[in-house]
């Protein structure tokens, strides 16, 4: 048998086109809306770039929820007002070409089990015009949440989820779509003591999903695009993460990724423990919901007074924050991925999602240096641990040669 060669295979690396909402003058993409994907895909390049996840979201003047109130705001770099027809989606693929920055897939960032019928109805509409965007620029899939109905229970949204989602999965499956959901719990969408505001936050709950979709012939077109943010957030490691789907006979739903970090604040920890702060926010007044919108966005203290969002290479390397999972540990998380996973690397996405506050700033020349330094950093640890399971799990067990060491291990701290 001949002696098999040494064949890394490296992931594209992509950037989510929230990183730099206003890119494009408001005033400017408002008359023009395609100019907008333009100069992210000019953009993209310039920070080198495989690949954008191109954001959609409700225009600011259709949006339930104000910029204020949120952590991280949407972007409506694909402006849907009107939907994509053929002449704005060849400009767009004309755009791709020029640039050679490529579409990995199509993101709508929103609540779709929505408590307001009425809000519920429109958020699924737009979906549906982002799954229509998606087929006329050839991607393949569509990346978004759940969400929940905030006044019933995580298990009574089982039903919100089969009467409101699965009809929704079927319009992917019609047009030849994935629907990749993000796991993000979301626990600053209500001002209450709920922390699970996302039902499909874990991978129990993901396998739960997935069997009501096998249900409805529509299994195929759920699938996840995982973020370790969220993992550190819930005192999770991606290992297991791994490890617990391949044991429970789900290592195909992860489809992408997410490369967003944590890093756990461990006096915020010591003080409120996981769920964040409880108490004294200035979310309410008098025990009611604020009518300020900027006191709304004080409701995600149950997240950011234990932890901070990291853009990849930004955060300092520390192995013991890695092993108590405080930190993510990039390193692992590409190598852990294709020792557990089924996926296909070649094709599927791994995107910069820039949610470090003190880093995102919204200036072109400024904030160029940084998105470029962690595109790199990314690419470099994936081709690193695409190189260790190359030579670790294919030229040298062909040889007999034993790979030295222990390494890291599912279900261990």
């Amino acid at each position: 048998m001949a002696t098999p060669d040494f064949e890394p295979r490296f992931m594209q690396v992509g950037v989510l086109t929230a990183a730099l909402q206003e890119l494009t003058p408001r005033a400017l993409r408002d008359a023009d809306p395609d100019l907008a994907v333009e100069e992210w895909l000019a953009f993209a390049a310039e920070v080198g770039a495989d690949s954008i996840q191109l954001s959609a979201a409700l225009h600011p003047d259709e949006s339930d929820i104000p910029p204020e109130a949120m952590l991280d705001p949407v972007a409506n770099t694909l402006d849907l007002r009107a939907p994509l027809d053929r002449p704005r989606a060849d400009r767009i693929l004309t755009a791709v070409k020029q640039t050679g920055v490529e579409l990995a897939d199509l993101a709508f960032f929103d609540n779709m089990l929505h408590a307001d019928p009425g809000l519920r109805r429109k958020k699924a509409d737009f979906m549906v015009k982002v799954f229509d965007a998606a087929v006329m620029l050839g991607v393949p899939a569509v990346c978004g949440f759940v969400g929940k109905h905030t006044g019933r229970s995580l298990e009574a949204n089982l039903t919100d989820f089969e009467e409101s989602f699965v009809p929704l999965l079927a319009e992917a499956k019609a047009r030849g779509l994935t629907y990749r959901i993000e796991q993000c719990p979301m626990p600053g969408w209500t001002v209450d003591d709920a922390f699970h505001n996302n039902i499909a936050y874990t991978p129990a709950a993901w396998i739960a999903l997935h069997r009501i979709c096998e249900r409805h012939g529509v299994g195929d077109q759920l699938r996840v695009h995982y973020d370790p943010s969220h993992a550190i957030l819930m005192g999770q490691d991606t290992r297991s993460i791994f490890q617990y789907l391949k044991d429970e006979g789900y290592p195909f739903l992860i489809d992408g990724f997410h490369v967003k970090g944590q890093v756990i604040d461990p006096k915020g920890l010591a003080g409120w423990g996981f769920g964040g702060q409880t108490l004294g926010r200035g979310d309410t007044v008098g025990g009611v919901p604020s009518a300020d919108p900027a006191d709304l966005g004080n409701a995600w203290k149950k997240q950011t007074t234990i932890c901070e969002h990291e853009l990849p290479g930004t955060a300092r390397h520390d192995p013991l924050a890695y092993l108590t999972n405080r930190s993510v540990d990039w390193l692992d998380h590409q190598l852990a991925a294709r020792e557990l996973l089924e996926i296909d690397f070649s094709r599927a996405p791994l995107i910069v999602e820039h949610e470090y506050g003190p880093a995102r700033v919204q200036d072109k020349a400024k904030l160029a240096p940084i998105l470029k330094g962690s595109v790199e950093f990314t690419r470099r640890i994936d081709q690193a641990a695409a190189a260790m399971y190359a030579l670790q799990h294919e030229v040298l067990p062909a040889q007999g040669i034993p790979v030295q060491g222990v390494g890291r291990e599912a279900y261990r701290s």
